[in-house]
């Protein structure tokens, strides 16, 4: 395994599965039973399916805190419960975890979203951290009333941030762009400090997003030399805007003793899936208009015999899951050694999960980060 470059700082968050979890996908695991136009089917369940509630949440991300976690990414859409809700009630049930929490622009005005923020940072110490999604559905979108295109949500979002982070300065201002048009805003009581802001998306809009108001830029597990050369062309984006970004990758994890004994729990995680739920699920997912969504499915083409799509690189969960679709499959030492190639590649923040996500937080922390 290589060493870990001199100086540098690597961060790992967890994932808190607010729309639902188990020990294998199917059934109503991650909202794998929501549709393309958002509705809810009738999926098979499967076996060992764990809902949502503030109980098991509740034990996640304590056990998140005690085992050293520096945050949880919690989701964001239809098919799970509110970021905002969920991540307020596990405040006082936590010590030093911080909260990842994804939203969308464009579903609430900035200043409303620049206190509720502020407010958030207030009662948990310092623990708010923004994941800004821009929407990679126009018929999710949709459903919530929002009737803009892709590349028009980017321009809102970023017109939305200009907002928050003017607000977050404490200052009185005027705002008229666009979308939004704001006459002696003032938050009166701004965070402090102003909470980091998580941005991803592999579109050229997003891109441009990304390198003017991310701090941290997140990408979805491709191979090692792809997530390289999307980092490298960030990175550079953001210098001509004066700005420094770190890089986040989002991705699943699955390590064991040996590697036969993770092969082995990778093909039980889809041994659910049916041929017939595959194909719908690639349906569901070619649907929406998110470019990073088409780059992972690209990789396996529905395809159960292209799964392997780099060493120890498994593609299986992107079958039917939407998003991050491919995860670390190995020994508790491979997997370490391919995180040491991501952060070779750029990388400085992993946003971690695996199925169940309770066990596999420990399975982690305390099998694989030790030899990072």
């Amino acid at each position: 395994m290589t060493a870990t470059p001199a100086g540098s700082s690597t961060s790992f968050h967890w994932f808190l599965p607010t729309g639902g979890d188990g020990r294998q996908l199917g059934g109503s695991v991650h909202g794998v039973g929501i549709g393309a136009d958002g509705s809810s089917s009738a999926p098979r369940r499967t076996g060992g399916e764990r809902p949502a509630t503030l109980a098991y949440l509740s034990q996640l991300a304590e056990a998140a805190d005690d085992l050293g976690y520096e945050g949880v990414l919690t989701p964001t859409g239809a098919h799970c419960e509110d970021a905002w809700i969920v991540t307020a009630a596990l405040i006082a049930r936590t010590r030093r975890l911080k909260f990842m929490v994804a939203f969308r622009p464009g579903l609430v005005e900035p200043a409303l979203a620049a206190q509720t923020a502020a407010t958030f940072q207030r009662l948990s110490q310092g623990r708010l951290l923004l994941n800004v999604v821009a929407g990679g559905s126009d018929a999710e979108q949709r459903g919530y009333g929002d009737r803009l295109g892709h590349d028009e949500r980017y321009a809102r979002a970023e017109e939305f941030l200009d907002v928050v982070r003017a607000s977050w300065t404490g200052d009185r201002f005027d705002h008229k762009g666009e979308h939004y048009q704001l006459e002696g805003a003032q938050l009166r009581r701004p965070p402090e400090p102003a909470p980091r802001i998580y941005f991803g998306g592999s579109s050229d809009p997003a891109i441009t997003l990304a390198a003017r108001h991310a701090d941290t830029y997140l990408t979805w597990g491709e191979p090692a030399p792809l997530v390289a050369e999307k980092i490298a062309r960030v990175r550079e984006r953001a210098e001509a805007e004066g700005r420094t970004l770190r890089f986040g990758l989002r991705i699943h994890v699955l390590s064991r003793d040996t590697a036969a004994q993770a092969w082995q729990a990778a093909d039980a995680l889809i041994a659910g899936l049916d041929d017939t739920a595959i194909a719908a699920g690639q349906q569901r997912l070619r649907a929406l208009e998110s470019e990073g969504q088409r780059r992972m499915l690209e990789l396996h083409g529905g395809s159960r015999d292209r799964l392997l799509v780099a060493p120890n690189l498994w593609a299986g969960i992107g079958l039917v899951r939407g998003g991050a679709g491919t995860a670390l499959v190995g020994s508790h030492e491979e997997v370490a050694e391919r995180i040491d190639e991501y952060r070779a590649a750029g990388v400085d923040e992993f946003v971690l999960s695996g199925y169940p996500h309770l066990e596999e937080a420990y399975t982690f922390a305390e099998c694989v980060r030790p030899l990072l």
